[in-house]
């Protein structure tokens, strides 16, 4: 759902406002007024921050600081073992093994086994549990099972089949398999995202409880529970098993608003670290935080998704033409002051698997947009409503898009941008958008095959165009079968080229991360995922 996914960080890049925390009671080290945290902007997570129910990039923020997943990423999204995997091994790219180190704890003190991670896998698969991130194990063997009945609307008609996945398989403490429906090479390399982070027994006990005070096994542990509107302090964890521990003493992840009112609190130096600034703060940032500005290669997307159960943008030749008429570069340089790329694929540059110029329909022909148009029989007396969700700088951008379809296009259009993430969200899974949305995506796991699937295969959990072609699933198919990565990129490569011509999206930008710090604040790493790696940061001095 940049940085917006349901799967993936939906990155409906909307922060939300702001209130301190107050102090409150803590195990172990006295209360919070005794710490001395580091200020992390942060939007208000779309959903309670249990990982495989965390699919947008400000809960991913936080659980990023209070759990290690089996693989890490680097920050420039290379898979290292350095997490509680020691191994995962397979001879057939179909039965997995997993093999744990011994020496990880969760914050309460019970020790991290694979029943941590079959148990949660199993709880995030179940349907009746309504996880968002529960599609992201439908590769493996009995998914199905766990899947209630529905009618044609989608609505649940009995219970489930079964309660846990086939595929999993508890051999001891240190040890679990995975038995997947097909080959699936990558299977490694998904596993860093969050939906697959372990969960303690404590969890099960009190699910509403954990949500607004998660125990996880990471670097920080949560200091009382998060507030709505305001926040969550995280201190860091004695007792972290991992190579990279927290270098300072304590964050405090702030929910604002919007990102004007951080970025004036950053400038007034209240705040430590806003992980985005606005677009239009673009062109001055680097003059006002001379030292303190970060600029970082990302894997963020930022696109149009099109409402195909709508009549009026059913024809592929209507999608087609939109995305003809939209000047991108013009709006890159007017608008984001160069700060973005103009998108040409669905793949940003930042991925293995990226191929220039992919786009056919990502270039400005004015008369070609409108030949396409008039062969569709678009109904040009009634505005287009773009909708995009409030509270992060997209209302300008969205405005030149609408400008340039007016221009270019002679049609009207409305600006529907007053609906809040928690709001918003909703609308895009259950066909609730009446013209072109505004999407963000920033990848979970460094492969291409992460910015296809989720997106456009038929029923994936963040394909709110509800796009289906038998033809992209099965060349999507065969590139997870395939036993190379090389190999499986060929597969995927043709899999977008499908994508591209029935233009269910229409691509834009591809991100630059433009982040900045107080003078408190040194070593500030913002990741290929647009995310602030909390345990690299340390005081200044």
């Amino acid at each position: 759902m940049t940085s917006n996914k349901r799967p993936s960080r939906l990155a409906f890049a909307a922060l939300a406002g702001t209130v301190l925390l107050s102090g409150c009671a803590t195990p172990g080290s006295g209360d919070e007024n005794t710490l001395d945290p580091v200020s992390i902007a942060i939007g208000e997570p779309g959903a309670p921050l249990v990982p495989g129910n965390t699919v947008e990039e400000y809960g991913a923020q936080v659980l990023e600081s209070l759990w290690t997943g089996l693989v890490e990423y680097d920050a420039d999204g290379a898979v290292s073992y350095t997490g509680v995997a020691e191994s995962v091994t397979s001879d057939d790219n179909v039965t997995w093994t997993v093999a744990l180190h011994d020496s990880w704890t969760f914050h309460d003190g019970s020790p991290v086994t694979a029943a941590s991670f079959v148990d949660a896998w199993n709880h995030t698969a179940y349907s009746p549990n309504a996880q968002a991130g529960s599609y992201f194990f439908a590769n493996i063997e009995g998914y199905g099972d766990l899947q209630a009945p529905t009618d044609d609307a989608g609505d649940p008609t009995g219970e489930p089949a079964a309660r846990e996945l086939s595929g999993l398989t508890v051999v001891d403490d240190t040890t679990f398999t995975v038995t997947l429906v097909a080959p699936f090479a990558q299977f490694p390399v998904t596993l860093g995202y969050n939906p697959f982070f372990p969960l303690p027994e404590s969890f099960f006990d009190d699910p509403e409880a954990f949500g607004a005070r998660p125990v996880g096994n990471g670097p920080f542990e949560a200091v009382g529970a998060f507030v709505q509107g305001e926040g969550l302090t995280v201190r860091a964890y004695d007792e972290f098993a991992g190579e990279r521990a927290a270098s300072v003493e304590a964050l405090e992840f702030r929910v604002y608003a919007d990102t004007d009112t951080a970025y004036t609190e950053a400038l007034a130096g209240e705040l430590d670290v806003l992980p985005r600034i606005p677009a239009d703060a673009a062109g001055t940032a680097t003059d006002e935080f001379a030292g303190r500005f970060v600029e970082t290669a990302a894997s963020g997307f930022t696109f149009l998704g099109l409402p195909l159960y709508q009549e009026r943008y059913a024809d592929p030749r209507v999608r087609q033409a939109l995305s003809l008429a939209i000047d991108r570069d013009a709006i890159t340089e007017n608008i984001f002051s160069g700060t973005r790329e103009a998108a040409d694929s669905l793949v940003p540059a930042a991925v293995d698997g990226h191929r220039d110029a992919a786009c056919d329909y990502c270039v400005l022909d004015v008369d070609r947009a409108n030949e396409l148009l008039d062969a569709a029989g678009f109904d040009r007396s009634q505005p287009i409503e773009l909708w995009f969700n409030a509270g992060a700088g997209n209302e300008a951008w969205m405005q030149a898009v609408g400008n340039q379809l007016r221009t270019n296009l002679g049609v009207e259009y409305v600006l529907k941008g007053d609906l809040a993430p928690p709001e918003y969200g909703p609308l895009l899974g259950t066909q609730g958008m009446t013209g072109p949305f505004r999407m963000g995506w920033s990848m979970d796991y460094p492969s291409p095959q992460n910015f296809l699937e989720p997106l456009y295969a038929t029923g994936a959990g963040a394909n709110f165009a509800f796009y289906s072609n038998p033809e992209f699933d099965a060349l999507l198919a065969e590139g997870n079968a395939a036993p190379t990565g090389e190999e499986a990129i060929g597969f995927y490569n043709r899999a977008e080229d499908v994508v591209l011509e029935d233009m269910p999206v229409i691509p834009l930008f591809f991100d630059v991360t433009q982040s900045v710090h107080s003078a408190d604040v040194t070593d500030l790493v913002v990741d290929v995922f647009g995310r602030v790696d909390t345990a690299a940061l340390t005081r200044a001095g």
